[in-house]
């Protein structure tokens, strides 16, 4: 399919940036994690002493690890296996069926050939499928999602760095307010963002094996003295060597382990995303108020018909795909907690879209990115803005008459500054009349609105 006739604007105009998390959440890439499952799954049987599994060689196990790297050609046959049937084998009408009848196609005619009964033994098809989900969003946040945030956060933390005593005037409510600098408030968005992320690095994804309704049935009836538990916290605790988001075992379920945890990893992801809508939003008011500028890429038109235009385009866009991976993390945590009695299968098809939604915040991480390496702080026009407003101090020297015992102080200062436009000169003239001593008043007048600032650009190393 061209990209030019994709439906979805993830396969089409993004595909090139998302090449990596389809690999993961493709049909294919499930495919790929159902193979790993069902292949280790096997494996595992073989070396349990109290199941009549024959031990396997190095090399057959090869043969079923070898499974794993899917090619395309093969991941056709498994789908034709599916919706067809293929070389003999009956169509199955059942996704996770075809992955089973696929491994037996591969490997009957090797010296695995006796052990075919041995596959998918006395598993429901929802083990193979939250394993294999499990491992995909590990994957795909570790190695993709993650790593892009956290440029990201440094990105943010250059700037914040870079700017941290540059005094700018902040609004509260839309209006003037407290100086503040420029670093600590893009500090602020990094702190934010680090504690998520932090969250999300540490995550684990709760998984099952237990069969058909969560109670090892069929593995009990088969083998009675096996210890099902100890078996199945041991196979899902094997695939977290080197990984950082590990699985878990939840022993307590029904047919389907009850996606809590997908919940909260999805809900983890939301609250990333309207973080970065909100940072989005303000450094967009920084550029439209001109205190901030950006850089014009040669051969990029910003308006067709506007030709000054330099439109802040990555941060729109990473605005607007913010807001659609979040519909969709919010529908999975909303969804994905709720199966009607032991199951049913109406999350199917929603978990088959964890790739739409990573795929949306992937794009927008990208903008963002995109549109910071393209960004500058206009220094002059922000000291401008700030000296536009020197009413701002106020606040600072109502608190120092306070200190100093100076009845009505914040009354005096109101009736001087409010609804007013009031100059330095004005501040002088009340500072002069003040019933305290030549210091105060000299203290008093050393506050500007370049200085008040508090302890904003210590805060920044915090």
């Amino acid at each position: 399919m061209d990209p030019l006739d994709a439906l979805n604007p993830l396969d089409g105009r993004y595909r090139n940036q998302i090449e990596n998390l389809s690999s993961i959440f493709s049909e294919r890439g499930l495919m790929k994690y159902r193979l790993k499952v069902e292949g280790e799954y096997l494996l595992a049987l073989s070396q349990h002493p109290k199941i009549e599994v024959r031990m396997f060689s190095e090399e057959e196990k090869g043969l079923v690890r070898g499974l794993y790297d899917l090619s395309l050609d093969d991941a056709r046959i498994i789908k034709s296996i599916e919706t067809d049937g293929f070389d003999g084998i009956k169509k199955t009408n059942h996704d996770v069926k075809a992955v089973e009848y696929y491994i037996k196609y591969k490997l009957k005619k090797t010296s695995l050939g006796d052990c075919m009964g041995w596959i998918h033994f006395g598993l429901t098809s929802e083990d193979v499928n939250n394993l294999s989900y499990s491992l995909s969003l590990s994957d795909g946040l570790e190695k993709i999602i993650i790593p892009t945030l956290d440029k990201i956060i440094e990105k943010i933390d250059d700037f914040s760095e870079r700017y941290k005593s540059l005094p700018i005037l902040t609004r509260t409510h839309g209006q003037p307010a407290s100086p503040s600098t420029f670093g600590k408030e893009f500090r602020v968005f990094s702190s934010r963002l680090e504690r998520q992320v932090s969250q999300l690095k540490d995550s684990s994804i709760l998984a099952k094996l237990n069969g058909a309704t969560g109670n090892y049935n069929a593995h009990h009836a088969a083998y009675p003295d096996v210890d099902w538990i100890d078996f199945s916290r041991n196979f899902i605790e094997s695939f977290n060597e080197n990984r950082r988001i590990k699985l878990s075992p939840n022993f307590i379920t029904t047919q389907i382990e009850p996606h809590d945890t997908y919940a909260e990893l999805f809900d983890n992801l939301r609250r990333v995303n309207s973080i970065l809508i909100d940072f989005s939003q303000d450094i967009w008011r920084y550029i439209s108020d001109d205190w901030m500028v950006q850089k014009p890429v040669e051969g990029e038109i910003g308006s067709s018909t506007m030709p000054n235009k330099v439109n802040p385009i990555d941060l729109e866009n990473g605005e607007g795909n913010l807001g659609l991976s979040n519909s969709l993390c919010n529908f999975f945590s909303i969804k994905l907690p709720i199966s009607r009695l032991q199951r049913d299968l109406s999350d199917s098809t929603v978990e088959r879209n964890f790739g739409v939604a990573l795929g949306y915040g992937l794009v927008a991480y990208n903008s963002l990115l995109k549109g910071l390496s393209k960004i500058s702080v206009n220094e002059q026009r922000v000291t401008e803005e700030l000296d536009r407003h020197p009413e701002v101090i106020s606040e600072a020297i109502q608190t120092i008459l306070r200190r100093e015992g100076v009845s009505g102080a914040y009354e005096q200062l109101k009736d001087l500054t409010r609804g007013k436009k009031v100059t330095m000169q004005d501040f002088s003239r009340f500072i002069d009349g003040l019933n305290v001593s030549e210091d105060i008043k000299e203290e008093l007048k050393r506050i500007t609105p370049r200085n008040y600032i508090g302890i904003a650009n210590r805060l920044v190393d915090v």
